[in-house]
């Protein structure tokens, strides 16, 4: 395998294991947000993550020639091997949590997405042109939730201010490159994250001032996701997620 296939593999898989977990994380809300209504459009956000997963890992399982099913590449390995930014992986926590988290994403993947459109590897930019169309939508929602949280209550501001603010060292990882994206970026098959952070501040900035909130300082970081190193929420998240698979080897629907 040449190097440039190893890299777009795992450029592939990165890309596939962010959709996964946070896919993973928002289904936890089934039967438990504040509405019906909001029950079943975060069950079809959550949906929408895992079918972008499936569309990446299928891509990348056409790369290494059929080596491994996508199944095995979602369900059957251990958390070291897995490429998933942080944020992704943290627990939902309270509807304000999941909010400000879900805005943080959805403003990133609607800049990164229209790039990766552009890409000049034609999988990568079909499979954008269909995600962004969700990313949209999904922009839309979490916009008008950080509204109606920021400047509603005492209660729903102070909460989503903290929201916020926990979840703002989180932020640096999703401009950080990894050696397979920098590798394909000269040839315009990745995306430069760092040259998105500039529009992303700047909607988060205008986003935040409307809803009476204030932009997190800077300072504390973590990051690691890339290289396999997560939170010690990111095991637990596994069990759940892949019990079937590990109990059943090949178990298919």
């Amino acid at each position: 395998m040449s190097e440039t296939n190893r890299h777009l593999i795992d450029y592939t898989i990165a890309q596939g294991d962010d959709a996964l977990i946070l896919g993973q994380r928002l289904s936890q809300w089934c039967s438990r947000a504040p509405f019906l209504e909001e029950d079943l459009a975060l069950a079809n956000v959550a949906l929408d993550y895992i079918g972008r997963a499936q569309m990446f890992y299928n891509y990348a399982v056409k790369l290494e020639g059929g080596a491994r099913s996508a199944d095995e590449i979602a369900f059957m390995r251990d958390s070291r091997d897995y490429c998933n930014l942080l944020i992704t992986e943290l627990p939902i926590g309270n509807f304000a949590d999941t909010m400000a988290r879900q805005f943080i994403l959805d403003l990133f993947n609607v800049k990164y997405l229209e790039q990766l459109i552009k890409s000049t590897d034609s999988e990568l930019a079909a499979i954008a042109a269909k995600a962004v169309k969700e990313s949209h939508y999904h922009l839309r929602r979490s916009h008008e939730w950080v509204l109606r949280l920021g400047d509603g209550t005492e209660e729903s501001h102070a909460k989503i201010q903290c929201a916020f603010d926990a979840l703002w060292g989180y932020t640096p990882e999703l401009f950080e490159m990894t050696a397979a994206e920098t590798a394909l970026l000269a040839s315009g098959v990745s995306v430069d994250r760092a040259a998105l952070r500039g529009a992303w501040n700047e909607g988060l900035e205008a986003v935040l001032a409307e809803a009476t909130l204030r932009r997190p300082a800077d300072g504390w970081k973590v990051t690691g996701g890339r290289n396999g190193v997560h939170t010690e929420h990111h095991g637990h998240l596994l069990c759940e997620m892949q019990f079937l698979q590990r109990a059943y080897p090949g178990l298919r629907w």
